[in-house]
Formats: C-alpha cells, structure tokens, sequence
C-alpha cells in the first residue's frame, strides 16, 4: 500500500497526497488500494538529464517528439504513412503475419510488423480471432482497462493567480509556473474520497487536480501574455451512475467542477478562459485508441505487469502469430513517455529479423 510507505517517510499530509498522486495517476484505484506504491515508482523510473526520477517538458509540445521520432526514422529510409488507419494485418498460409492492409485498400507487405496500438485493438480488431489462442484471447478480453481520466485543455488570456503565491506586477511566470501544480491534495484521505465517488459512477465533486502551464517553460505555444493550461484531472467513470452516457452537460457540469476548485485556490481563473476541451474516458478511447481512455493500455496493477503483460507467456514482445510484434504501452514495462517498450521490442524483432 503507498499509505504505508508514505506513512513510513513523511509526517507531512500536504507532502504526502502530493505523492501520491503519481501513485494513482492514470489509475482506478485509491492511496489505499493494495499495489498503488507500484505506480508511484513506474513515476520516478529513470532520468531525465542526470536528474534521477525527473520529468520534463518538450519543446514545442508533445507533437515535437512524435516529429523527432519521424525525422529519425526517414533519414535512415522509413516511410510514414500519417492518417492512414490500418484495417487488419496481412497473413501468410502459415498464419504468419506478412504487413497491413490500410483501409483504403492499400496493402503494405513487411516480414514484420510492430503494433504500437494497444493488446486490444491488436489482438482483438486487427487479426482474426481463429488465428489465436482461446486463452490468450480471454486473457487480453479481461484486462482490467478501467480509467479514471479526464484531461481538460485550456486557452487562457493571463497566468493563473495563486492566492498561496500571487503573482508578480509585470505577470512573468514564477518558478511554480514551472512546475506540475496540484490541487485538491490536501490530505490522502481526500484523494480516496474522490476515487470512492468515482467507484459508485459519479464523478468527483472535489476531484484530484494537475495543473501544468507549459508555455510558462516554451512561450511559442500561445500568444503573447496567453497561456495554456493542461488539466490532468480524476476520477471520472466511463460510465456514469444509471447508465448515463457523457453528453455534453455531463462534460460541462464536471469541466465546471474542476474550475470552480481551480477558481478557489487562483481567483480570476475562471474568468480568464477563452477556450476549453474536455476529454472524457470515452472520448480519450475514441480519439486516441486508448482502451477504456486508460493512458496505459491497460491497469499498471500488480496482476497486469512484468511476465503477465501483456498475458502470461507473452511479455517478451513476441505473439501468438510469428512476426507480429507488440511495442506500445500494453507491453512490458508499460506506460509512460519513455519509449523502454518501443526499444526492447526493437531488439527482439531485429534478432528474429536476422534468422528470416
């Protein structure tokens, strides 16, 4: 349990929830839920620049690194076919996997192919059922996809105001600015609160709050002395209490919710929003392939990782059909903006490449 550990270390409750929000991100689960201390260190793995368990920003958005990835790849001769869906993978006689079809039509032959989408879409979309195992198919079916997450973009047209350090005269980004800012963190007991609401298919009324200003570090993102501002907000069930869907009053009223709490601890936040879009569980599956809206591919749970993850017997990169390989987030190590499942699954696939 990440209480236990927290208890174990700090005295401070504010310090403590603080914590423990990288311990339940992205996560249907509670300080309290047994393997929560689990994600807290998935957070901290790593380096960013010598600086051990740190994160960082990317210059000029997250799209930049998609770009640099791009840019890699075609100077050593890859070709990118961008808003090109794949509709299933090409097999062989032998149920071996030989490229893509796309859904226009177009097949792409390959001796390999690497899915960075998710075990789901993968396994359960893109190749026929008959061609797997029965067990592997009921084990990626059961993977607990659950998420808790709402991500809220905003346009605003002045920094947020903080009434526990206000801002400077000339409006100059200040070193927490910088920083991840949370709210609603008060006390761990609070953070369960909102997960306990969340469980019951309400969305928190008092809901956990990452608040991120970007182009506070990269100013090129907004025009001058505009901002945006990234929510990284929970819990939210898929679905909601009664079978509700997230129309767009349910979006509004929770999107009100989160800025009414920001409004208490930066007062003038509200009125500074020009723009606002809200991404739900199910608009987070729709619009990018993430099953159940989880950033993970699937839960970071102790059940759902290491040799288990994807499934048991297949957390080496390999499926069950040969030459078609896993790399995204559903595969070991898991999520996370660090690329260890791309990497790994590359050196699989090109030592099997050389035995073709």
């Amino acid at each position: 349990l990440l209480g236990q550990i927290l208890d174990h270390w700090f005295e401070s409750e504010p310090l403590k929830a603080t914590l423990a929000t990288d311990a339940v991100i992205g996560a249907m689960a509670s300080p309290h839920t047994p393997g929560s201390g689990y994600v807290l260190l998935h957070h901290v793995m790593g380096e960013l620049e010598g600086r051990r368990g740190a994160w960082g920003y990317v210059a000029g958005g997250m799209g930049a690194l998609s770009q640099a990835i791009a840019h890699a790849a075609t100077a050593r001769g890859a070709h990118i076919f961008a808003e090109k869906a794949v509709c299933h993978v090409l097999l062989g006689r032998d149920g071996e996997a030989q490229g893509v079809a796309l859904q226009d039509g177009t097949e792409v032959r390959s001796k390999l192919v690497l899915s960075n989408a998710s075990p789901q879409i993968t396994f359960l979309e893109l190749v026929p059922q008959e061609q797997l195992p029965k067990d592997f198919v009921q084990r990626i079916r059961q993977v607990d996809t659950r998420s808790p997450v709402t991500k809220i973009n905003v346009a605003v047209d002045r920094l947020p105001s903080f009434l526990a350090a206000p801002n400077a005269r000339d409006s100059q980004p200040l070193p927490h600015h910088q920083c991840s800012i949370h709210l609603n963190c008060e006390g761990t007991q609070l953070l369960h609160q909102a997960f306990t609401e969340a469980t019951h298919g309400h969305p928190s009324s008092r809901p956990m709050i990452e608040l991120c200003i970007p182009s506070a570090l990269d100013p090129g993102l907004a025009p001058p002395g505009c901002h945006v501002v990234s929510l990284f907000t929970q819990y939210t069930p898929s679905m909601l209490a009664g079978g509700r869907s997230w129309d767009e009053q349910a979006r509004n009223a929770y999107a009100d919710t989160v800025f009414d709490c920001i409004e208490d601890y930066a007062p003038g936040f509200k009125a500074s929003v020009i723009g606002r879009d809200i991404l739900t569980p199910p608009d987070l599956e729709r619009i990018f392939g993430l099953p159940g809206g989880n950033i993970f591919h699937g839960g970071m749970s102790l059940d759902q990782l290491y040799f288990a993850r994807p499934a048991p017997s297949y957390s080496g990169y390999r499926s069950p059909i040969p030459g078609l390989y896993l790399c995204g987030s559903g595969a070991h190590p898991g999520g996370g903006v660090m690329g260890a499942a791309g990497r790994n699954a590359a050196q699989v696939a090109i030592k099997d490449f050389r035995h073709l």
